[in-house]
């Protein structure tokens, strides 16, 4: 699976879900924002429960532990950042990175991943069977590690006290084992972002006393299997970006469960009555992009403590049920691409994160005025949904959170000047096929944004020198004229216009 693929659409989790779910593995802190992965979340609590405890260690660890963790360490090719720098012969393998021992000085806990902010952070080479030496392995995290190779490694099997194991973002590949079911004690399985292929096998229905599943990010085809419905003390179930197809299995069986993710597959059918018995915990339902088809039913509405709800993607049609009203905890909404029409409910939230409602059949006329009041949103993405204003009267409470704002593929008129220079955090700045008429030399971009998409408008002017900082840029078919600024894009993103020269374009008449 490639590098865009495993951080296509990341799950945010708001702090106010903090103390009523728990996540599945480690990935960032977002800046700017109040807001935490479900990744990270379960890492802290891994972490406090067995690393940051007490250690009673009082004396070398057990050689079969050190000899265990050496010839992993001598299976690894590559080490760029030096992860395992500290595992050296003859010293306490109980005082290495990433080790803790709890009893008997034998190794309970094994955690060696990458950082995502350090390029080379990453381990390359296999995972040494010889860990099975360390027979009191309480948990195994070896995450983001990237090029970490191999099949699924057996010898988790041989490791009795094993309760908690993440493996996810490595590159490891081939078939879940037909006797996954063996592995009846484990807590928690994460093996997302890896290459794992074949179907998930039946015997999974032996590992009862899951909390968390992860097999997200990877290869898997077939149906979801019957016997995952006896999991039923599972929080999380992620098996998105896979293969996987049928229909919704019922997961009524699942009381305890917070996040359901099958987002990315090819799962058809409609939504099926039985997921409102989820109603009660679920936080976050992640659909989008799959096969489903038919309307969106109204006990969603019922949800209440609904955090995220993505059905993005997908061939629903109908209304969007007015029971939508009663999602007052909504903080992340994506309805994207689907083939909704009016009316949208009027909602009844204290403030919305993310929202995008783009290319369905909606004539809003106008941005919403729950929208525009509300006090914390970061994403708003309104493309083609029949909006007519003048953008100058578009006045939100707050935009200095702005990350990204997509009003594409409307009617919408005036200016932009205004609400860009009051934004400092947008990334990305999306308003093509519209009516805009500004001087776009008044324009000053925000120094954090990326991604600018003003084509097909009736914009004017000389462009500022300030789109050279840009990643993406697309101004065509304006009025644009005068020398263009240095920049690295191709042609595409400047013809159309009245008079632009210079490099990509024909030079300048002199």
């Amino acid at each position: 699976m490639n590098s865009t693929s495993l951080t296509t659409k990341p799950t945010k989790l708001t702090l106010h879900a903090l103390k009523t779910i728990i996540p599945s593995s480690f990935q960032h802190i977002q800046k700017h924002k109040m807001t935490l992965s479900s990744h990270l979340l379960h890492l802290l609590l891994f972490l406090s429960t067995y690393f940051f405890s007490p250690c009673f260690s009082a004396g070398k660890c057990h050689p079969d532990d050190e000899s265990g963790l050496l010839a992993f360490k001598s299976g690894i090719t590559e080490d760029f950042s030096g992860i395992l720098s500290s595992w050296k012969p003859g010293t306490d393998c109980c005082t290495w990175s990433g080790i803790n021992c709890r009893v008997d000085n034998r190794v309970t806990e094994l955690s060696v991943s990458g950082q995502s902010d350090n390029p080379k952070s990453f381990l390359s080479g296999s995972i040494s069977p010889s860990l099975s030496k360390l027979q009191l392995l309480v948990g195994i995290y070896m995450g983001n590690l990237l090029n970490l190779t191999g099949t699924f490694p057996q010898f988790i099997f041989h490791l009795p006290k094993l309760s908690y194991v993440y493996l996810e973002n490595n590159k490891l590949s081939g078939p879940l084992p037909p006797n996954i079911g063996q592995l009846s004690q484990l807590g928690a399985l994460n093996l997302a972002g890896n290459r794992f292929s074949g179907k998930i096998p039946l015997s999974i229905s032996n590992l009862t006393q899951l909390g968390q599943l992860n097999l997200g990010q990877n290869y898997l085809t077939g149906e979801i299997p019957a016997g995952i419905l006896n999991l039923n003390q599972l929080t999380l179930l992620r098996l998105d970006q896979n293969r996987l197809s049928g229909k919704i299995r019922n997961f009524s069986s699942f009381s305890q469960l917070s996040v359901l993710d099958l987002s990315y597959n090819q799962i058809s059918g409609e939504i099926p009555a039985t997921i409102s018995s989820l109603a009660s915990h679920l936080r976050y339902l992640e659909l989008g992009h799959n096969l489903l088809t038919g309307s969106i039913p109204d006990f969603l509405g019922n949800f209440r403590s609904l955090d995220t709800l993505d059905l993005s993607g997908n061939y629903f049609s109908g209304v969007v049920p007015k029971s939508f009203s009663n999602l007052t905890k909504i903080f992340n909404l994506d309805l994207s691409r689907n083939n909704l029409v009016d009316p949208f409910p009027e909602m009844n939230v204290k403030g919305i994160e993310s929202l995008d409602l783009s290319y369905n059949k909606f004539h809003l006329s106008n941005i919403p005025k729950w929208v525009t009041t509300s006090p914390i949103i970061y994403s708003l993405k309104l493309a083609g949904c029949g909006i007519k204003m003048k953008l100058d009267d578009w006045k939100p409470s707050q935009t200095y959170f702005y990350d990204y704002i997509d009003l594409s593929d409307n009617q919408i008129f005036g200016s932009p000047v205004v609400l860009l220079n009051r934004t400092e955090l947008l990334k990305g700045f999306w308003f093509s096929g519209n009516q805009l008429k500004f001087n776009v030399t008044d324009l000053i971009l925000p120094k954090s944004l990326n991604d600018l998409d003003l084509s097909r408008n009736m914009i004017f002017g000389k462009l500022p020198s300030s789109i050279s900082g840009l990643q993406k840029l697309n101004v065509s078919y304006n009025h644009l004229c005068g020398q263009i600024p240095p920049n690295k894009f191709p042609a595409t993103v400047f013809v159309g216009n009245d008079c632009l020269c210079g490099s990509p374009l024909p030079p300048c008449r002199k």
